[in-house]
């Protein structure tokens, strides 16, 4: 790699981890468009009602271990269905997202028990540069996550790729009260999964033990605020023939 591309290279980077910090302290922020508990959404429904999805203000994710264990065949090919991005492809609104970034740079929230807001750092021009720059690199890691939905397999265990987001509700984009409730309805948590890996040794260490003609998949990963239980059991109404056994590690640092 030439020093200019290993410099446009390190450039971007550190543009996506900006964007990715900011856009996490966002997300943490108080949101006054957000309905109330109980209020109907602007454009839902009594099935948006009922089915509000549980999200924590603060994200907790929940570390699990999911075994998976049927005839080697039809693991094999669940094997296949199951990998995928690991990520979902949201159509963002950008224009949104800048400004929400805009207003939180020129005026920010006062913190927990605080009676005034901080001062401001920027000036409003400053802000604004900043509020377009970090909205074109959030928009250029999306377009690179959305590309790898249907060519990456780099994650062993994707439930877009085994309880797919309809294309309808991706447009909301992944703050939207009728996008969290698709989740919540159909996966039983609001976002992707994290930090998929597989287990080889949990599966060496049952292999002797299980019948003829039987095999074992393990994966680990982490989930936001709850267990997928209820993408689970959609997968496993899918896949009759695997047992799927999920563990909660809630001793996990």
């Amino acid at each position: 790699m030439s020093s200019g591309a290993k410099a446009r290279h390190a450039a971007a980077a550190k543009a996506a981890q900006a964007a990715d910090a900011l856009l996490a302290w966002l997300d943490r922020q108080p949101r006054a468009a957000e309905p109330a508990q109980g209020a109907t959404p602007s454009t839902g429904g009594e099935r948006d009602l009922r089915h509000a999805p549980q999200r924590l203000a603060h994200t907790d994710w929940l570390h699990h271990r999911l075994r998976i264990a049927g005839p080697a065949a039809d693991l094999a090919t669940f094997r296949i269905a199951a990998a995928g991005a690991g990520t979902i492809p949201w159509q963002l609104d950008l224009d949104r997202m800048e400004e929400d970034l805009f207003h939180l740079l020129i005026a920010p929230p006062a913190p927990a028990g605080a009676a005034d807001s901080p001062p401001r750092r920027l000036s409003l021009p400053g802000a604004r540069i900043l509020a377009s720059q970090l909205r074109d690199a959030a928009g250029r890691r999306q377009e690179l996550a959305a590309a790898r939905v249907g060519l990456s397999r780099a994650c062993a265990f994707d439930l877009h790729a085994l309880v797919p987001v309809p294309e309808a509700v991706l447009w909301h984009g992944p703050d939207d009260p009728r996008a969290l409730a698709w989740l919540w309805q159909h996966w039983g948590t609001t976002e992707a999964l994290r930090h998929v890996a597989t287990d080889a040794e949990v599966d060496n260490a049952v292999r002797g033990r299980r019948e003829k003609g039987e095999a074992v998949f393990t994966v680990t990963f982490w989930s936001a605020d709850w267990t997928p239980w209820r993408a689970l059991a959609r997968i496993a109404a899918d896949w009759p023939a695997l047992r799927f056994e999920p563990r909660p590690s809630y001793d996990m640092p």
